[in-house]
């Protein structure tokens, strides 16, 4: 079994809800990939894992906008 790093009990705390964890890793993800720099020391080969440790970090965050329909 794979060790998964970071945990979920390290990324949770810093969202509030895990369906906000993935749109905000997946779009960090989408800006590695076109050429944005990691703001962390690369763990990973893989643009996912490096955006969860941005967001473990602190190093990435998201505000939530609210707009009427």
């Amino acid at each position: 079994m794979d060790i998964v790093h970071p945990s979920m009990d390290q990324l949770l705390p810093k969202v509030d809800s895990k369906y906000t964890l993935v749109v905000l890793a997946a779009k960090r993800a989408r800006q590695i990939l076109a050429g944005s720099s990691v703001k962390s020391v690369l763990q990973s080969h893989k643009d996912v894992t490096n955006a969860l440790e941005e967001v473990a970090e602190d190093k990435i965050t998201f505000a939530r906008v609210k707009k009427s329909i």
